[in-house]
């Protein structure tokens, strides 16, 4: 039941400490996992200090020298406690009681690590669209390593080779130990809060697997995972993958090719940069004289060589046509002439002055009309004779 207290009626803190003792004894013997931070040997009893490397807590474990020295555990080693909770009432101090320490084997290490590994993929941390590109040239590289480390001397001197004027801000910490994954995941987001910073290495050299196992603890995957900055991974070499591979950007095989992945290399630039500048020349200059030789060839035509030739030419073609219609129009003229005088040599011919030339007359009424027969004329009816140049007057006279 809940301790009831008020301002007016508190409890001794002897009495507080007693209760706390008393719930914690009601846990009984358990077993605890974790990672030994520090090992003190003081007569018959050793005294570790058990860390949880995911949250980051710690706590106090007495053991009889008898059961330590069983199992030998090396400080940074995973250990398996049964142990019985204490708590101490004088002193307010919590402490684990080892009954018994087992050494986390390789077997079991690396089947927690495949199921850790399993989860963070179903969660999709490993995805490839959450990949991001690396910057061509970094202003500034954040590099996390061990202290005075190959690793750090490795990318630092390759990438000064490559690009001299590379700028790098290093980050030195514990990369094995009970402190590698709190250190480290503190220095990446110490980098990845930098503005300058455009790229993140996180370096190692190799080493065994039980060395390498801070870079597949959870609390570091995810921390890399939530990164705005890209992060190479360089831990170990080839053949070594702890979990961080998958998550980060890019995966370097050591930290030399770490160096070789972020920072491009100077002298190939350069030589890709004159390699270009001749294909470009030689496009360029294909291309001018391709357009040399249509120029060429336009200005070669006739119509352009001698421009006057072809209005001469043409000139020439007018004057044959409008010669070859006159031509035409007179031989059509003379045609028409001909056909004209002798139309108008069957007309005379068979004109009636023709035949009036000749002494013929031609008797007409006033009202013209031709008299053919005298029996057409009536007494005393006026007639007009017609003859080829003037005509008389008559009139009809019976007698």
């Amino acid at each position: 039941m809940p301790l009831e207290t008020s301002p007016e009626s508190p409890v001794p803190v002897r009495t507080v400490l007693q209760l706390v003792g008393g719930w914690i004894g009601k846990l009984g013997r358990v077993w605890v996992e974790g990672q030994i931070a520090e090992c003190t040997r003081r007569g018959g009893t050793v005294y570790l200090t058990l860390r949880d490397p995911v949250a980051a807590v710690s706590t106090r474990v007495t053991c009889p020298r008898v059961v330590f020295d069983e199992t030998d555990p090396q400080v940074g080693a995973r250990v398996v406690i049964h142990a019985k909770p204490d708590f101490n009432a004088s002193r307010g101090s919590f402490a684990l009681s080892a009954l018994e320490i087992r050494a986390v084997g390789l077997g079991e290490l690396l089947a927690r690590l495949e199921r850790l590994r399993r989860s963070l993929a179903a969660e999709g941390l490993f995805a490839a669209e959450r990949k991001r590109p690396l910057p061509f040239l970094p202003g500034m590289v954040g590099l996390v390593c061990g202290r005075d480390s190959a690793a750090e001397r490795d990318v630092l001197e390759n990438a000064g080779r490559r690009w001299p004027a590379v700028r790098f801000r290093v980050e030195q910490v514990p990369v094995q130990g009970a402190y590698a994954v709190a250190e480290v995941t503190a220095a990446v987001q110490r980098l990845d809060a930098d503005p300058e910073v455009d790229v993140i290495i996180i370096a190692r050299g190799g080493g065994s697997i039980e060395d390498l196992l801070p870079f597949s603890a959870e609390e570091l995957v995810r921390a890399v995972a939530a990164c705005r900055t890209p992060v190479v991974s360089a831990i170990g070499h080839e053949q070594d993958s702890p979990i961080l591979d998958y998550v980060a950007d890019l995966r370097a095989s050591t930290p030399t090719d770490a160096a070789k992945r972020v920072v491009p290399d100077v002298s190939e630039q350069l030589e890709l940069v004159s390699q270009l500048r001749d294909r470009a020349r030689r496009a360029v200059s294909g291309w001018l004289a391709r357009e040399e030789s249509w120029l060429a060839g336009v200005r070669s035509r006739p119509a352009l060589a001698d421009p006057v030739r072809e209005i001469e030419r043409q000139a020439e073609g007018i004057g044959a046509l409008v010669a070859r219609a006159r031509t035409c129009l007179d031989s059509r003229l003379a045609r028409a002439s001909d056909d004209v005088a002798h139309t108008r040599a069957r007309l005379l011919a068979l004109s009636p002055a023709s035949t009036l030339k000749r002494g013929y007359a031609i008797v007409q009424r006033e009202d013209g009309a031709v008299v053919r027969a005298a029996a057409d004329v009536g007494e005393a009816e006026a007639l007009m004779i017609r003859f080829a140049e003037d005509h008389l007057m008559a009139v009809r006279a019976d007698g």
